[in-house]
């Protein structure tokens, strides 16, 4: 008998895996705060004597260097992968015993990158779980083009190989696991569903119902915006990243907030959008803690800026500088919790904008109000239907934008309200008069704009 343990990062859409036996396990693709992993084998009174990487990835840093270090355990990385420490290369066919009837084995899954390495748990000889990292996701496959753009239609072909050799080696009934696919933008679309098998991707995956150039035409065609962060993600894994640090930030008081704010560097308010439209400190940025915190603040901040965090409680900013670090973001510059009075200095006042509706902006149109409509959506979403006389500029394109922004009122959206309230932040930190649309994009036609598709 075998045990599995996910171990899901929703606000990175990925997931890692605790694998094994009664007394050792492996883990496979492990995330950065490598704690909770050793807790989780703790709780299984398990040794985990492999760490496995399926690639060096893009979308977060590993802690697998630190976790092998930490337990002993030998480190598994891909023989093509090009990295910059000790660890043991796996080639196609390499197996390794995780516990008493209990083999890994290594499967060449080239597609998402050129080294990309899926493992087949296999019990007392028979394949039994199979992780596939970012090749076979759910209903999708990982994307080809986070390597190198000359490669991408290559490797979305390596994908269509790939997926077919796993199909041709496994059962139907064997679970697939995939590390991306979870809203991660490693994904190269989004299917719905929490866990697959081989066989239901057999029927329902592209890449296993389509031909080879149908599929690769879809993928390519398909393909969205990259956050910019990934660019730092693979060099790090490759060089081999250093330990965590969580200890908390330096407190930070209104004085120096003012300070830091001054010098240019990003206050990040954590709170909810609604608490920070109704009174936050002017020009500070609001990623709300509860959303896809790593993905959009590390998206659009300019890489290495000291960041400073605001928020209700010391948890609420442990969680984030947890979840930053798994993006490379390792140590807010001070942090600030409590009351938002008592983050301004005496005689200053918090900053407010106001939140609507799209029937609100239906009602300021109707009376012929001369207002700004800013689409802040990525390209894929727009092109499924957008307002009339809208302007667009995906919020991860918005900094470096906003005089690009036509003067007068902005009423800003997105699909369903938190990236219009980092875009909101953004222009009134800027000085803009803005309303944020806190509503969903269906509401729009509710509400008698006219939307168009292109």
């Amino acid at each position: 008998m075998f045990f599995v343990d996910t171990l899901e990062f929703e606000g990175l859409g990925n997931r890692s895996y605790l694998v094994g036996g009664a007394r050792r396990a492996v883990v496979v693709d492990p995330p950065r705060d490598i704690d909770q992993v050793i807790a989780a084998a703790v709780k299984r009174g398990v040794r985990i004597t492999y760490v496995a990487e399926t690639h060096v990835h893009n979308d977060y840093v590993t802690g697998g260097l630190e976790l092998a270090r930490l337990t002993g355990a030998s480190y598994l990385v891909p023989a093509g992968a090009r990295v910059s420490f000790a660890r043991t290369p796996v080639a196609d066919g390499d197996t390794v015993t995780v516990d008493e009837g209990l083999v890994l084995r290594a499967l060449a899954t080239p597609g998402h990158t050129p080294h990309h390495t899926s493992y087949v748990l296999e019990e007392d000889g028979r394949g039994a779980t199979a992780f596939t990292g970012g090749s076979l996701l759910i209903g999708a496959v990982g994307r080809p083009d986070l390597v190198e753009p000359r490669l991408t239609e290559e490797l979305a072909r390596a994908q269509h190989a790939s997926a077919h050799r796993l199909a041709d080696e496994l059962d139907d009934e064997v679970p697939v696991l995939p590390t991306h696919g979870f809203g991660s933008f490693c994904s190269s679309s989004q299917a719905e569903g929490d866990t697959t098998t081989i066989g239901r991707e057999r029927e329902a995956n592209d890449a296993l119902t389509l031909d080879v150039d149908t599929f690769v035409e879809r993928v390519l065609a398909g393909l969205d915006d990259v956050p910019a962060y990934y660019a730092h993600m693979g060099p790090a894994n490759a060089a081999g990243p250093a330990p965590i640090d969580l200890t908390p930030p330096e407190p930070a008081d209104a004085g120096q907030i003012a300070r830091r704010l001054a010098a240019g560097e990003w206050v990040v308010d954590l709170r909810s959008r609604t608490a920070f439209a109704e009174g936050h400190v002017a020009g500070s940025f609001n990623f709300e803690g509860d959303g896809k915190l790593a993905t959009y603040l590390a998206w659009l901040i300019p890489w290495g800026k000291p960041v400073t965090l605001l928020a209700d409680t010391p948890g609420q900013v442990a969680d984030a500088q947890r979840e930053l670090a798994r993006v490379g973001i390792d140590r807010p510059a001070a942090a600030a919790t409590g009351d938002p009075a008592g983050w301004v200095r005496a005689g200053e006042e918090l900053a407010s904008f106001p939140r609507a509706r799209f029937a609100d902006l239906a009602g300021v149109r109707e009376r012929g109000e001369d207002v700004v409509v800013l689409d802040v959506r990525r390209n894929s979403e727009r092109a499924a239907g957008h307002v009339e006389g809208s302007v667009h500029i995906p919020v991860h394109e918005l900094h470096g934008r906003l005089d690009e922004v036509p003067s007068g009122t902005v009423w800003v959206h997105c699909a369903s309200g938190m990236r219009a309230a980092i875009a909101a932040s953004l222009l009134d930190a800027a000085g803009r008069d803005v309303v944020a649309v806190d509503d969903g994009f269906d509401a729009a036609g509710e509400a008698g704009l006219t939307t168009s598709r292109h």
